[in-house]
């Protein structure tokens, strides 16, 4: 049975460590890079942050009940969230990935009680995308389809929470925004908040330099079905980065730094290092979106 009272294991969702790379960025100095670590959200990625955002929104509006079940596409993080929440208070969950994600991603989601339905790893998240809305057509009052991509509280959830709490924890010192592209919503809640905030802070997106790349969770905007949520002139520089700049970069931090993150987390700071590299000073923030634990069955390391 859903219930609509939060469970103790939300509170822990969001207020995640902002910490420094002195040492990967030493070369770059006095250029401060900081980075937030989203694995100590409770499932263990950034995507907690949206999806218990999408989930309460949905509960506090009627539009997911205790009759329905939570559908929505994911290449991955953003389905372990929503499986960690369904658990967690009760609800039914429904997920469409690309057949191709790693096996410890299907593996947790199972774990969490989660349905699965795979699709073409060739069509990628958009593939999975075509899927959910198909079996949502095909039985509306069966599903709550969640829509990450399409949905507001996924921003919103980065407005009031990851921008308030990157703007505390630099003091306002934060000149650089850097972040990834995948719903876009990361990037669009932080990147508005923060505007606001001070005006001349740049933001600068990331996304993969081809359609066919391995950085998961990450959309070549160009030739993606682009999401909703994502606002193509918030922006004022967007960087291509490379598969194996991601790849490289993570086995970087991980025998250089001690830290053991994602592609994804890989390649937010070689973005973030190639902006350090033009300045003579400044204070960059990127994103760490999850650790690497869900990618140890990857070849690269």
């Amino acid at each position: 049975m859903g219930a609509s009272l939060p469970s103790a294991l939300v509170d822990l969702v969001g207020n995640t460590p902002l910490i420094s790379l002195a040492r990967i960025a030493a070369h770059v100095a006095p250029v401060e890079i900081y980075a937030k670590a989203e694995w100590f959200n409770p499932s263990g990625s950034v995507k907690d942050r949206a999806a218990w955002n999408i989930v309460r929104t949905a509960i506090q509006s009627g539009y997911l009940t205790p009759e329905k079940t939570l559908l929505d596409a994911t290449s991955g993080n953003m389905g372990i969230a929503y499986a960690m929440l369904g658990a967690a208070l009760g609800y039914r969950v429904h997920l469409v990935m690309p057949a191709n994600v790693t096996p410890e991603r299907k593996v947790i989601m199972n774990a969490y009680g989660a349905d699965m339905t795979f699709t073409d790893p060739m069509a990628g998240s958009d593939g999975a995308i075509e899927k959910a809305r198909q079996l949502y057509a095909q039985s509306p009052d069966a599903f709550f389809y969640a829509n990450q991509y399409d949905n507001d509280a996924n921003w919103l959830a980065h407005y009031h929470g990851t921008a308030e709490e990157i703007w505390r924890q630099t003091q306002g010192r934060i000149t650089h925004f850097v972040a990834a592209l995948g719903t876009g919503g990361t990037f669009t809640g932080t990147g508005r908040r923060l505007r606001e905030l001070n005006p001349k802070i740049r933001l600068i997106s990331l996304q993969p330099d081809s359609p066919l790349n391995a950085i998961e969770g990450w959309k070549h905007m160009p030739t993606a079905i682009r999401p909703q949520i994502y606002d193509p002139a918030l922006a004022d520089e967007n960087i291509e980065i490379a598969t194996e700049e991601a790849h490289s970069m993570a086995r970087q931090l991980a025998r250089e730094a001690g830290l053991f993150v994602s592609p994804s987390a890989g390649g937010a700071v070689a973005g973030a290092l190639s902006v350090a590299e033009r300045l003579k000073e400044g204070v960059i923030v990127t994103i760490l979106a999850d650790a690497g634990y869900k990618y140890v069955s990857e070849r690269f390391w």
